[in-house]
């Protein structure tokens, strides 16, 4: 028999706050944290704006030489995730730490650390790189370092799927407990890709907005003035557990995970399949896993990037699922205030949508000005919305085809 999963402990660093109730109160009051970029002068770059996150002092969380040793992607998964344990109250002294298991991804990696040696290599020489040049840049790294960091023995592994990356490493991590192999796993998302190279190569793609002079108002999904996603960085980690364990240690309960579906577009490495095809079939899949039907569903956390393909295609295949039901849908993008975290996306949001089902509110899409006339669903446009939420969904949809959606629901005994 499958073991139930419930997620006990939160953990966020983000452009709109570090720490869960910061980070919270943001979206709820509707906050952006888009600006102009502070990290390295962006003048002759098409997109001068990102959701950068503002004073995170590393030496908070990590000691200040291990510090130094780490790209700032997994800085930022190490925070997170002691942010999440903390909140968990889970007591290591008392646990098997070979029962506690690691899955966290990150869509880019080491960007900072790449770009800083590329320059040191091109300018100086190879006899200047550092030794810690490929420890500190490869994308296995925030779930290596954060084994380490807290002696997690237990299954470690990373995700690397583009803007999939978050949701799929909560998805894998619940399969992990669900089949035995752990009874806790730490798992989510980490980015940290605002830096030149990273930014360059998104302009010359065209998929980022260009509203450098209204950055707040820059990120506008499923409106109808939408040009373009923009970038975030961060961290989004839960814990999570069987339910048996966490009953036994008297743990607090946020959320029931249910449900998982992933599966791939086959179709074009940026451009999402037509109609949303399989999207529509990712979510489907989450509910089989469930056992649940289309209508139990009160919210989604759309993957909903602003970009003109992407909501057109996320709404056709919430459509095409949910029916009828689906103008009883909830449906918000909380990307228009964080901007897109690429592989932290799916981790934030994931706690997002925790949060609607604990705190029975709703975020916003915020910048919602001028609906598009295709797009009929609420998107609970400005303005946080109260309402009890039994169920919820999170999407995340990545370069390359990968779709990913996780279902959470309110625990019941």
């Amino acid at each position: 028999m499958k073991k139930r999963v419930v997620i006990t402990g939160l953990g966020a660093v983000t452009p709109v706050g570090i720490g869960i109730d910061a980070f919270w109160q943001s979206l709820i009051n509707g906050k952006s944290g888009i600006d102009r970029i502070t990290r390295f002068d962006p003048s002759e770059y098409s997109t001068q704006i990102a959701g950068e996150v503002k004073d995170f002092d590393a030496t908070q969380y990590i000691d200040k030489k291990e510090a130094k040793r780490m790209d700032r992607c997994t800085q930022f998964a190490i925070a997170a995730a002691k942010m999440a344990f903390q909140d968990s109250g889970i007591d290591f002294d008392k646990e098997d730490r070979s029962r506690i298991g690691t899955l966290i991804g990150t869509g880019i990696g080491g960007m900072d650390t790449l770009h800083d040696q590329y320059k040191t290599l091109f300018d100086k020489g190879p006899g200047r790189i550092s030794p810690f040049f490929v420890p500190m840049m490869i994308a296995n790294m925030p779930a290596g370092q954060t084994s380490i960091t807290f002696g997690l023995q237990g299954p470690c592994s990373c995700v690397v799927t583009a803007c999939a990356t978050g949701t799929n490493a909560i998805g894998d991590a619940f399969k992990i407990i669900q089949r035995g192999d752990a009874d806790i796993m730490v798992a989510g998302g980490t980015e940290a890709a605002i830096s030149p190279s990273a930014v360059a190569g998104f302009c010359a793609m065209k998929a980022m907005s260009t509203r450098n002079d209204e950055p707040q108002k820059a990120s506008r999904p499923f409106d109808k003035a939408r040009d373009g996603f923009v970038m975030g960085e961060g961290a989004g980690i839960v814990v999570m557990e069987t339910l048996e364990h966490a009953l036994a240690r008297g743990a607090k309960i946020y959320a029931e995970v249910v449900g998982y579906g992933s599966n791939a577009d086959a179709y074009h490495i940026t451009a999402p399949a037509p109609e949303g095809a399989q999207a529509a079939k990712c979510m489907a899949m989450a509910l089989k896993d469930a056992g649940m039907e289309p209508n139990e569903v009160d919210y989604i956390n759309a993957h909903g990037t602003s970009t003109p393909l992407n909501d057109k295609n996320e709404t056709m295949a919430i459509k095409a699922l949910f029916g009828d039901h689906a103008k009883k849908l909830k449906v918000s993008s909380t990307k228009s205030m964080t901007g897109h975290l690429l592989g932290a996306a799916g981790g934030i949001e994931a706690i997002a949508a925790v949060l609607a089902i604990a705190k029975s509110v709703i975020p916003p899409t915020i910048n919602l000005e001028n609906q598009d006339e295709e797009f009929d669903l609420d998107y609970v446009p400005n303005k946080a919305q109260e309402q009890v939420v039994n169920a919820a969904l999170s999407n995340s949809f990545g370069f390359g085809g990968h779709n990913a959606t996780i279902l959470v629901k309110k625990y019941q005994a």
